[in-house]
């Protein structure tokens, strides 16, 4: 079977730029995550609100404040269903872990993202 979805990514790649599929859904999710909401010219309500609530105390509104932003974006990608999520605190920001279900494959993954305060940096993990 040939490639559903074929981009191109530089991020943690010496050569080999393409991605396909899977981990093409991934890079743009996580390109979705780093971008604060109302950063992005002309479109106020595109990124995450995850950012500015990482000083935030960890109550039930913000848990479902950040609930309801990761749904949110994960639903602008009709190649994915979202098939569950978890959120832990860490010592210096968020862990965000989503359980996906990537459509076209019926295959399942896992991407994990640590929102990190201190250094303002998103990294992630993901497993299939």
């Amino acid at each position: 079977m040939a490639n559903q979805y074929r981009g191109f990514c530089t991020v943690g790649r010496a050569k080999k730029f393409r991605v396909t599929d899977v981990e093409l859904v991934k890079q743009d999710l996580i390109n979705h995550f780093n971008i604060r909401k109302g950063e992005k010219l002309m479109q106020p309500n595109f990124g995450s609100i995850i950012w500015s609530m990482l000083f935030e105390p960890m109550n039930d509104a913000t848990h479902q404040a950040i609930v309801s932003d990761v749904e949110r974006i994960v639903g602008y990608d009709p190649r994915i269903n979202l098939q569950a999520i978890n959120i832990d605190e860490q010592d210096h920001g968020l862990m965000v872990s989503l359980d996906l279900l990537y459509i076209p494959t019926n295959q399942s993954t896992n991407l994990s993202l640590q929102f990190d305060s201190n250094s303002n940096t998103l990294s992630t993990n993901s497993s299939y």
